[in-house]
């Protein structure tokens, strides 16, 4: 008989405050747990995606394993908020009472909360695993720092371009083949089609709008010594913020209702059919097909400044790691295995269109399903990162980028002094990071 997982919706009264353990241990000093017990219940926090349900299901599955495997133990997950995941993991490190024992957090985290000291370093688990020996190595170094293992990868993120088969073919319109292209695309489609975007995209999109200015030659920052140096006001990524936010305004975008979107946001445009494209990961795939627009759209890869090549794309993806305050290590670790392991990886593919991080899992995944190539060749084609520093985390909740994007698109700033500007808050967060 399959248990069922208890589920906890997430709500605006818990977003600060975490809700009550069950029955902690004693903590040490260094906020580790000073038991390991062997039964009892787990709490889980997962992200919500945009399209829910078939993660839920997923997720489900990989509990009901796991606690068929381990009779005394029970699990409780809760799907929170992305955009509140900064405030809400801050707290759980701070009240270990509170907190959670496993936690999905982005790839762009890890270096962050582990200065913080909030997950376990897993080195040896991970190393005796079986299955991570087909571990993707780019996926590998997103839970590595400083040589240990803070966890488990979950899936890759990919994004490219999604676009409206059905619009293009009514407007006599081919997929874009370069970046300006792209622009010159999204305003005939806004021209012809006013009830729609051209192209759906967010000042709070950062990855959606970094391919842009790698595209062109700029960088988020430049390593210096041990440190990162901010890059984004040099004359090259100038260019790249200029094209992206080129795409905000009447005849596009109105920048009064696109400034504050974020990714989550362009892709329900999209899939709801508001907008001509949007650009999109292998995980939006799910939302889109359960959308107004499905067997309307096709996926290539996001064009680059030269015809024919592709946009530099954000290597993204989430891991799951185990809080360093559990009292329960062994079972949270055992736990970690069943969300993440190759099993449960092809089916959150099959049902989220979340890239695999294991070779061997994600090849058997793109035989099965022909709407990977995009991503795939995306990946081919080469990715870049954010800067391995703690500091980047401080960026990134601080909304430094975002802030950047909506100064130029609501008039306030040109992009020379929103980019000085957040140059200046992007040293000041490497400076002590180290």
């Amino acid at each position: 008989m399959k248990l069922p997982v208890r589920v906890t919706a997430p709500a605006a009264a818990l977003l600060l405050a975490g809700l009550t353990a069950t029955a902690c241990a004693p903590q040490t000093s260094d906020g580790k747990a000073a038991t390991d017990e062997k039964s009892g219940t787990l709490r889980v926090w997962l992200f919500q995606e945009v399209s829910n349900k078939p993660k839920e299901k997923v997720v489900e599955e990989a509990v009901a394993a796991f606690e068929q495997r381990n009779k005394g133990a029970k699990v409780e997950v809760e799907y929170i908020p992305v955009e509140t995941r900064a405030q809400r993991v801050k707290a759980a490190f701070n009240d270990p009472e509170s907190a959670p024992d496993l936690i999905e957090y982005g790839n762009t985290d890890t270096a962050g909360y582990v200065k913080d000291g909030g997950l376990a370093d897993i080195s040896a688990e991970f190393a005796a695993w079986d299955q991570t020996q087909d571990t993707d190595p780019t996926a590998r170094q997103s839970v590595t720092v400083g040589g240990k293992v803070y966890g488990a990868p979950f899936f890759v993120g990919i994004r490219a371009l999604y676009y409206r088969t059905d619009v293009f073919r009514e407007l006599g319109l081919t997929a874009p083949k370069t970046q300006a292209e792209l622009v010159e695309t999204a305003k005939k489609i806004r021209k012809a089609r006013p009830e729609l975007y051209g192209i759906a995209v967010g000042g709070a999109y950062t990855y959606g709008a970094m391919p842009f200015v790698w595209a062109a030659g700029g960088e988020l920052a430049t390593a210096r010594g041990d440190s990162y140096e901010a890059a984004v006001n040099s004359p090259e990524a100038l260019k790249g913020i200029t094209t992206y936010t080129s795409l905000f305004g009447d005849d596009n975008c109105p920048a009064a209702k696109c400034a504050q979107m974020g990714g989550n946001a362009t892709v329900t445009a999209f899939a709801s059919g508001k907008a001509g494209m949007a650009i999109g990961g292998d995980f939006s795939h799910a939302a889109v097909e359960a959308g107004t627009v499905k067997g309307k759209y096709a996926v290539v890869p996001l064009p680059g400044t030269t015809p024919g090549s592709i946009a530099p794309a954000f290597a993204g993806g989430n891991n799951i790691g185990v809080l360093k305050s559990t009292s329960r290590r062994t079972l949270a670790v055992d736990l970690l295995k069943s969300l993440t392991g190759k099993e449960t990886q092809g089916r959150l593919f099959d049902a989220m269109g979340f890239l695999p991080t294991y070779t061997d899992t994600r090849a058997a995944a793109a035989q099965r399903q022909p709407f990977v190539k995009p991503f795939t060749d995306t990946l081919a084609a080469g990715t870049k990162f954010v800067p391995a520093s703690p500091g980047w985390g401080q960026i990134d909740a601080s909304l430094v980028l975002p802030t950047m994007f909506q100064e130029i698109v609501s008039g306030r700033k040109d992009a020379k002094a929103a980019a000085d500007d957040a140059a200046k808050k992007m040293d000041a967060a490497f400076a002590p990071a180290g």
